[in-house]
């Protein structure tokens, strides 16, 4: 067994930008001010000036022209009321909750290699390249497996996938509904992705069944539509409450380990047993006018863009049969190149949504100057997302793809903390680890009101997509219903690049 880890002191914030770029981003964000402050000051000096005959000509003007003043406020009436009933209704997220197992599913590394080789059905060299992933994956040694997978013999059937998934759903809606005050009843749409796990009837049902929920109740079930379907469940029920009034919307990300452990010994489908961990979350959304005061965040953008029409990228993340006939999730050795094209494709259109005036300009500035003026010499410029988001919220598919991005992104250590803690604590919950690393920043005590968060996550397609949030109000540090709440204060840990697996324990046990 590997020592524990020691907390690492956190820093006291991100860091802050150059002062010669924050005076740039101030001059360019306040400019719009600069300009009209002379006009205004102009017009305020004529209108001081004013007397009682100007004003009586004024009045004189419009009476003598009625017709048209008429004419001008009602097309203006009309215009006013067509922008008010066509505008986007505001959606709000009241709360969300992300499931905690209890202690009896806890796997260690050690206990993940006691597992693989008491199923016996690995080679010894793929035994010891599961080590090897093991050991750089960046995951901890509290992670979550279901009790099919940890039991000896392990037992996946469905009844065991069924229990797996009531139990991280259920629990997650609990907890978000207790955080919430909001009766099962009230809840209008239900939204529910698991990529793997589409039973009959399907999990909305049994969300539905067990809660009791009303005959109107509008439910969806998306499956085998990867880790970002999470982001796609919240496009999908912002679509829905503008078209439903006064709704509450239910949104539950997961994933179902049971039945989708791969018992073979194509390496491709290997890995995936070495990073996906049991985990969930449910999501309360609401388009109520009223809860705009008791919401933690608003949903400003969400940005979906699809890779799908390039093979490449559609066979990158296959459910497929080996050679054996078994069934498993193959990974691509393209899978990094073919998550940072989708990810230049989605920031490409989500920019011009977030990004200050100031970093839109030094991107065009450079774009012109290689694309009309041919300057090859000059480098395309990287927006500073930094200057647009407090928080990054990075799906922890595992520490490639988190060291991708931070790199590309220019992001600091702090701001990937929370990503990479998740993927310590909690390893790859797919589709919810993003509410894992919010709940993180949170119980962190660094969510303030104004705050914007950018949650960003990878699937299978292959798709990349984007949602970004607004905190309404100042989130209490480890707030009650928070995962991270009891652990908060060892964090974040220090991970090594490789940590070593003791292989005599994980055989001897």
């Amino acid at each position: 067994m590997s020592t524990p880890q020691t907390p690492t002191p956190s820093a006291a914030g991100p860091p802050r930008p150059a002062k010669l770029k924050l005076l740039y981003h101030h001059l360019v964000s306040k400019s719009l001010y600069l300009l009209l402050a002379p006009v205004a000051a102009a017009a305020g000096l004529r209108i001081s000036r004013l007397n009682s005959g100007d004003l009586a000509a004024a009045r004189d003007h419009i009476v003598s022209n009625l017709p048209i003043t008429i004419t001008l406020l009602g097309t203006l009436l009309i215009l006013a009321t067509i922008y008010l009933i066509r505008r986007p209704r505001p959606v709000y997220l009241l709360d969300f909750s992300c499931y905690k197992p209890n202690p009896s599913h806890t796997v260690t590394r050690e206990t993940f290699m006691t597992q693989s080789t008491k199923a016996a059905v690995f080679t010894d060299e793929n035994l010891a390249f599961q080590r090897k992933i093991l050991e750089r994956s960046g995951l901890g040694q509290s992670t979550y497996f279901p009790a099919a997978v940890l039991n000896s013999p392990p037992n996946p059937c469905m009844a065991e996938a069924r229990r797996e998934a009531e139990q991280v759903m259920f629990g997650a809606i609990d907890g978000v509904l207790k955080k919430t005050g909001v009766n099962a009843k009230e809840i209008g749409i239900v939204v529910v992705n698991c990529s793997l796990f589409n039973p009959t009837p399907s999990l909305s049902a049994m969300i539905v069944n067990h809660y009791k929920l009303r005959g109107d109740v509008k439910s969806y079930n998306l499956g085998g539509m990867g880790c970002s379907a999470g982001l796609i469940s919240i496009d999908l029920a912002k679509q829905l409450l503008q078209v439903h009034r006064n709704s509450y919307a239910l949104v539950v990300s997961m994933e179902n380990i049971t039945l989708n452990w791969y018992w073979g010994n194509n390496r491709s489908m290997l890995v995936s047993n070495c990073l996906f961990r049991m985990g969930g979350a449910a999501i309360l959304l609401s388009n109520r006018g009223g809860d705009r005061r008791r919401s933690k965040y608003q949903l400003l953008h969400t940005v979906r863009t699809h890779h799908g029409a390039d093979d490449r990228a559609y066979r990158c993340v296959f459910q497929e049969e080996d050679d054996a006939g078994t069934v498993g999730v193959a990974l691509s050795k393209d899978l990094m190149a073919v998550a940072g094209e989708a990810l230049r494709t989605n920031i490409t259109t989500l920019g011009p949504l977030v990004l200050p005036m100031s970093e839109q300009i030094l991107f065009l500035a450079s774009l012109v100057a290689r694309k009309v003026f041919g300057l090859a010499g000059v480098r395309p410029y990287i927006p500073d997302f930094k200057m647009a988001f407090e928080h990054f919220c990075i799906h922890a598919g595992g520490r490639a793809v988190l060291d991708t991005i931070e790199k590309n992104l220019g992001l600091s250590e702090w701001h990937m903390e929370p990503s990479r803690m998740t993927l310590y604590r909690w390893g790859n919950t797919s589709s919810s680890s993003l509410w894992y690393e919010l709940a993180y920043a949170e119980a962190k005590g660094r969510v303030r009101r104004g705050h914007r968060a950018w949650q960003i996550a990878f699937g299978s397609g292959f798709k990349c997509n984007s949602a970004v949030w607004k905190a309404l109000r100042t989130v209490p540090a480890a707030g009650d219903g928070n995962p991270w709440k009891e652990e908060i204060d060892g964090f974040p840990v220090e991970v090594p690049k490789v940590e070593t697996v003791a292989v005599a324990a994980a055989v001897s046990s």
